[in-house]
């Protein structure tokens, strides 16, 4: 079942977005109802025992946002991303860069996403088949590194006072962990959570890690946060300064952050630009 939310704020754009976690696919847009735009999220039930590429190309058969027109289509990819400073990065070597890196299967395309305002080029793989259903049906889709828009916007939010401040986000049963210093990343790394206690530990790792200072320094989590209450109370255990970030009222009750079960990756993007 879709979900919609007014958002006046929001330039109507006949774009669709379609969103690849691990195990997960959705799509949304923004679209005109009753004289208002809105964002329109539709969730699509992964069948097990079958490829994502699979999955995608049933999806598009049935989902009701993929049976309109668009002028434009992105497909924001949740995968391991291997992050290259701006100066040294050079696309003909990505795929070589990321081999050395990160373990990738023979049936990975590389491609990568540049975030000027950070001076980086995050690197990251998508399926061969995937990928080949979304060109079959969308020849001038652009792929994107799901991340982008929230490193883009924490880093702007990371400004805002003189603390140091370490950020993850849960997602995907995954914890991404960040932090900056001016126009750079500080620190960038991706975890695999299976239990609370594990995030506890990789948070508490990287803080110290980047000798961050319990009593002066902030840590904020957001996302879909396992064990939220005692993951917070856990962390003031150590920290005077840990928070759980609350979209709706950092995004001055927007309505896509009302949106149920949309992902932060896609309300930041949705409420403040890629």
């Amino acid at each position: 079942m879709d979900q919609t939310a007014n958002n006046n704020n929001l330039p109507l754009r006949r774009r669709l977005v379609i969103r690849v976690g691990r195990y997960s696919l959705s799509f949304s847009t923004v679209g005109m109802t009753d004289g208002e735009s809105r964002v329109m999220y539709e969730p699509y039930t992964v069948k097990s025992g079958i490829s994502l590429a699979a999955n995608l190309r049933e999806a598009l058969k049935t989902a009701r946002l993929t049976q309109q027109d668009y002028h434009r289509v992105t497909v924001f990819v949740d995968a391991p991303v291997l992050m290259v400073p701006t100066d040294i990065f050079r696309e003909d070597d990505s795929t070589m860069l990321y081999d050395h890196a990160m373990h990738r299967s023979g049936n990975e395309t590389v491609l990568h996403t540049v975030l000027p305002d950070l001076n980086a080029v995050a690197v990251f793989a998508v399926n061969k088949d995937l990928k080949l259903v979304v060109d079959d049906n969308f020849p001038n889709a652009i792929f994107v590194c799901a991340m982008s828009p929230v490193w883009r916007y924490l880093h702007q939010r990371s400004f805002i006072g003189t603390r140091g401040k370490l950020y993850g986000y849960f997602h995907d049963r995954r914890l991404d962990i960040f932090s900056f210093s001016q126009r750079r990343f500080k620190y960038c790394n991706s975890f695999d959570v299976a239990q609370a206690q594990d995030s506890l530990y990789y948070l508490l790792y990287v803080w110290k890690q980047l000798m961050l200072k319990p009593e002066h320094d902030e840590m904020h989590i957001v996302g879909d946060i396992p064990e939220q209450e005692w993951m917070l109370g856990e962390l003031r255990r150590y920290l005077q300064r840990a928070y759980v970030i609350n979209p709706s009222g950092d995004f001055n009750r927007a309505p896509a952050t009302q949106i149920k079960g949309l992902p932060y990756d896609l309300m930041t993007f949705y409420v403040k630009g890629r």
